[in-house]
């Protein structure tokens, strides 16, 4: 039989490639509200770390206790694996409407605080049909922020995230390819929230592209842009002493940056609750004209929950 003979550096190569998606573990959202809880201690932002910390408690609940089987749709997963094509593609799942129910089942399992602009967020998202629940998803997962109401971005995002991770977590990916500079989540489509840098083991120093919807992590090289691909010139910023670990990439090329967690200086850290807990970067970068181009679904840009 024909094949391929490798020379010994190559063999070597082979073994040690690094993987190029991560999935999320199956307590990933208990872990956010656990690291959100601490976070919040003594946080400006407390109260609303806290909020966000119960909402995570209810994804998780949910996830571990979902009301019925939602079984990703094989013959489209396989055939979207085999053009190259993100298997959960959200721009499309997002208007057929398979992840109502676990929205559903999220609201009925948060437990609404004693804050009447959740509460009303809360009933207007439970009074909303279907129609329009899937509107504003549209607009949310499009970043159309202007077509919804902002009080409602934390509690939609939760719904959607809870959707595409329990179904992220079916998927055999096994033949899932890699291609050069994947810049959305090659499971999904959407946008990247945040990137990883790993500390340990053979992952040790790559960086990984963190989905914001499904928490897929994919491999993306580290010194380039995750949003105009641009290598020059890229700085790093971040606050000195802060106890996240979190630095901003940004690129001079496009505008734009890219919160960066390293785990070497947080090894407990988790991309998401870390975001939230330096939005004082973000409002450092936008005085001196950057924008935020990564999108975080807990989060309404210039609203509060």
């Amino acid at each position: 039989m024909a094949g391929t003979i490798l020379e010994p550096g190559q063999i070597e190569a082979a073994a040690c490639k690094p993987p190029f998606i991560n999935l999320p573990p199956r307590d990933l959202f208990a872990l956010r509200s656990a690291r959100l809880t601490r976070l919040a201690e003594g946080h400006p932002f407390a109260d609303y770390l806290r909020l966000l910390a119960v909402i995570c408690q209810a994804q998780q609940h949910v996830l571990d206790n979902h009301p019925a089987e939602l079984p990703v749709d094989a013959h489209r997963t396989a055939e979207c694996l085999k053009h190259g094509l993100p298997p959960l593609a959200a721009d499309t799942l997002v208007r057929e409407g398979a992840w109502l129910p676990l929205l559903d089942a999220w609201l009925t399992t948060f437990v609404v605080p004693d804050n009447s602009a959740v509460a009303g967020a809360i009933e207007q998202l439970r009074d909303a049909d279907s129609g329009q629940r899937k509107a504003w998803a549209v607009s949310l997962l499009s970043g159309q922020y202007d077509s919804l109401p902002p009080a409602l971005v934390p509690f939609l995002g939760a719904g959607l995230q809870l959707a595409w991770s329990h179904w992220l977590l079916q998927l055999d990916l096994t033949t899932l390819r890699e291609r050069e500079d994947q810049t959305h989540c090659p499971c999904c489509g959407a946008p990247p929230m945040a990137g990883i840098i790993r500390h340990l083991g053979q992952l040790n120093g790559l960086r990984y592209l963190v989905c914001s919807l499904c928490a897929c992590e994919w491999h993306y090289v580290r010194l380039k842009c995750s949003h105009c691909r641009s290598t020059k010139k890229l700085d790093y910023l971040h606050f000195e002493g802060s106890p996240q670990g979190v630095k901003a990439e940004v690129c001079p090329e496009c505008n734009s940056y890219l919160k960066q967690l390293y785990l070497e200086l947080a090894s407990d850290g988790e991309s998401l609750s870390a975001d939230l807990a330096t939005l004082d970067l973000d409002m450092l970068l936008a005085e001196q004209g950057f924008q935020r181009q990564a999108p975080n679904l807990l989060l309404a840009p210039g609203g509060d929950a």
